[in-house]
């Protein structure tokens, strides 16, 4: 299977191979099609992903299976109100030779080092160590004593974090959201779905979840991705949604009236990794009207910073993106 220039053979092969993983992770979780439909985006993309939803939805379950689906090293932390950013990224011990007495420096590596990693109820930790992750989301490097280190490739941060209306939360600082490509909102089971869960994880046998991928595979689906068209027209539209969150003139009235700060130049750069990842996924090599339209409020709710008005009228992020979407309707032209 080539990257360059792909045969529809390729496709073809990539596709059951995507197919294979879906089907691994549906041994373990139930539903939540549109999720997992989201995470893969994210992993094809080569983005980090923020999960969220109240607790019991099943979000560690969730990533904790995709580790398990892909043959990458995968690491779990708990954020809790303790946690320091060293238990993050690791710390420099003082060890002694006991030979010559000599006495050196040498860095332990935290769990940061790591291909997929979940950070789990990221937002339970103070901001001092939410930042902790902050470089080495956007460069994939730890800085530690004045070294540099490389983490592996691929590298992943899959987060989850309950609503901040919960008590124990520490709300995510703007630079930390988004350095995320996508914010997924896990809603309530439907009730077929819900007794499935009861079925499934109330009886005696384990799920058995199959290593479907290795490393070289992901690296080569996210090369791929990048090899995905998206034409003029298309990325137009993508840059004209984007600016049109921003308040100001020539704003629409939705987003005057209901947000503070809108997205930056990373929200575009986002939509359209992303929308070639869901084109992917679909077996398509060209992104169309309707992977944006899927991918605009993933991309964009954790971007947006709402009024006060928005918040006196109970207006939600996903409210003021499907009026943005009217507003700012495609023009093939």
């Amino acid at each position: 299977m080539t990257v360059s220039n792909p045969t529809e053979a390729d496709l073809d092969a990539w596709r059951e191979r995507l197919e294979a993983l879906r089907g691994a992770i549906g041994q373990a979780v139930v539903g939540q099609a549109a999720v997992v439909e989201q995470l893969l985006i994210g992993l094809l993309a080569g983005g980090h992903c923020l999960l969220e939803g109240v607790p019991g939805l099943g979000k560690t379950l969730l990533v904790r299976t995709l580790g398990q689906a892909l043959d990458l090293q995968f690491r779990r932390v708990q954020f809790t109100p303790d946690l320091m950013p060293s238990d993050i990224l690791g710390t420099e011990l003082l060890e002694e030779d006991h030979g010559t007495g000599h006495r050196h420096f040498r860095f332990q590596e935290g769990p940061v080092f790591t291909n997929l990693l979940l950070a789990d109820e990221l937002n339970r930790t103070p901001p001092k160590t939410q930042a902790a992750l902050l470089e080495a989301m956007q460069e994939r490097t730890v800085s530690q004593a004045g070294v540099t280190r490389p983490l592996p490739s691929p590298f992943f941060v899959l987060a989850t974090q309950n609503p901040i209306e919960q008590a124990g939360t520490y709300p995510l600082p703007e630079a930390q959201l988004d350095r995320f490509l996508l914010h997924i909102a896990l809603a309530y089971p439907d009730e077929a779905e819900e007794q499935a869960i009861l079925a499934q994880t109330t009886g005696s046998a384990a799920a058995d979840v199959p290593r479907v991928m290795h490393a070289g595979d992901v690296l080569a689906l996210q090369a791929l991705v990048r090899e995905v068209h998206v034409g003029d027209d298309l990325l137009r539209w993508i840059t004209r949604l984007v600016r049109a969150t921003r308040p100001g003139d020539g704003a629409p009235d939705v987003v005057r009236d209901y947000v503070r700060w809108g997205a930056g130049p990373r929200a575009g750069q986002s939509l359209v990794l992303a929308s070639k990842a869901r084109a992917l996924l679909h077996g398509r090599l060209a992104a169309t009207r309707e992977d944006v339209v899927a991918l605009l409020a993933p991309v964009l709710r954790h971007r947006l910073l709402l009024s006060f008005a928005a918040e006196a009228e109970r207006r939600t992020p996903d409210m003021v993106i499907a009026g943005l979407l009217q507003a700012v309707p495609f023009d093939a032209g």
